[in-house]
């Protein structure tokens, strides 16, 4: 026990910082859609899916000078298109759902949520950032684990505080093991999620058990089919209609221009029991005739695919209503509390031992000489 807990302390001391920045981040990230609709012109307008409208914005966009890779459609919480354009540059642009561009920006610090994303989810340093965050992840998880066998002891001293007593380290650590306890559920369930989307062995791993990989692989994979060059006058009123027609009821969510030459069209569609906001139905066209060559129902990927495709949602809370992104919300400030006071106590004092206090020098008066007597 005692090496478990010098070891809880020291892992807790170098990278709870990180843990904090990736709660705070988080917790703020989670109510992006009502900063926009607060911030933004036209955010907060209602969502329009009908092929008419998707139509016009999507030949309004495609035919500006500067061309965008992509558009990811308005939803139902958030009125606006957002546009992102090819290669490595950050240049980006929300549009309304007539097409027209209403905000842009070449640099991720123009918006605050996007450099917010960025660094939750990358650390501002792309792929590398993607591998340390999900390894802090897992540093977290074990962090839970070894947190609740060191409360084991102590359980019959819990009480609930949202913060220490007082800002003593006896005290913060108290605080510290019972709100660990408290949020324990939930902090499983953000930083696994986390992990599972920022490293892919992880992610196999867990659904290795349901699904091996290679079936996972294959089952996401784009069709191997050449398409021709994008015709200027794309007819995309033909191409959302036969998106639709083939998953009737479903959501448009996203409209991506070939990457490369050969290339397709792709749409991406979310049908009504898919979580992940953009879904994982898709469909495929020729982008010199619009025709559509392939198509991918998610309801039939296989299940390790299914729960995988599960992982950002409930990661990011877009799923459950306003409910569930409030108890999102508690999880990334309770990470952002512990991280932070795991630190400062470490510091304060790292080998966790109590501190000796120094010893007052007693003054001793001397005893006076007994006064003699004259005779």
């Amino acid at each position: 026990m005692k090496i478990l807990r010098l070891l809880h302390r020291w892992s807790g001391g170098l990278i709870g910082l990180l843990l904090a920045v990736l709660g705070l981040t988080g917790a703020l990230l989670v109510h992006e859609d009502a900063f926009l609709r607060a911030t933004v012109p036209h955010a907060a307008d209602a969502q329009r899916q009908d092929v008419a409208t998707l139509a016009a914005a999507a030949t309004r966009i495609f035919a500006a000078q500067e061309r965008p890779r992509s558009i990811v459609l308005a939803t139902e919480r958030k009125g606006l298109h957002k546009l992102s354009y090819p290669g490595e540059t950050q240049k980006g642009a929300y549009a309304d759902q007539d097409g027209a561009i209403v905000q842009a920006w070449t640099s991720n610090w123009a918006r605050p949520e996007i450099w917010l994303f960025d660094l939750h989810h990358h650390l501002f340093a792309g792929d590398v950032g993607d591998i340390v965050g999900g390894i802090a992840g897992l540093a977290g998880l074990a962090f839970v684990v070894t947190g609740l066998i060191l409360w084991w002891p102590t359980r019959r001293m819990f009480q609930l505080r949202a913060w220490p007593r007082m800002m003593k380290r006896a005290a913060i650590v108290h605080h510290h093991r019972d709100l660990g306890v408290l949020v324990a559920p939930l902090l499983v369930l953000s930083l696994t999620t986390g992990a599972t989307m920022n490293l892919k062995w992880f992610s196999q791993a867990l659904r290795a058990p349901f699904t091996a990989p290679a079936a996972m692989d294959k089952a996401s994979a784009a069709p191997k089919i050449k398409g021709g060059k994008l015709a200027a006058d794309l007819d995309w009123g033909k191409v959302i209609g036969q998106a639709q027609a083939r998953f009737p009821g479903a959501e448009v969510r996203t409209i991506g221009l070939p990457a490369k030459t050969g290339g397709l069209v792709a749409i991406r569609l979310r049908q009504q029991a898919e979580w992940l906001p953009n879904g994982r139905t898709m469909a495929w066209f020729d982008p010199a005739t619009g025709k559509m060559v392939a198509s991918r129902d998610a309801q039939g990927m296989p299940l390790g695919s299914r729960i995988t495709n599960a992982d950002f949602p409930l990661h990011a809370a877009k799923v459950g209503g306003l409910a569930y992104r409030l108890v999102m919300t508690v999880s990334g400030l309770a990470l952002t509390l512990l991280g932070s006071l795991a630190v400062v106590t470490f510091w304060g004092n790292p080998s966790g031992l109590p501190k000796r206090r120094k010893k007052k020098a007693v003054k001793v008066k001397p005893t006076p000489e007994p006064a003699t007597v004259q005779a």
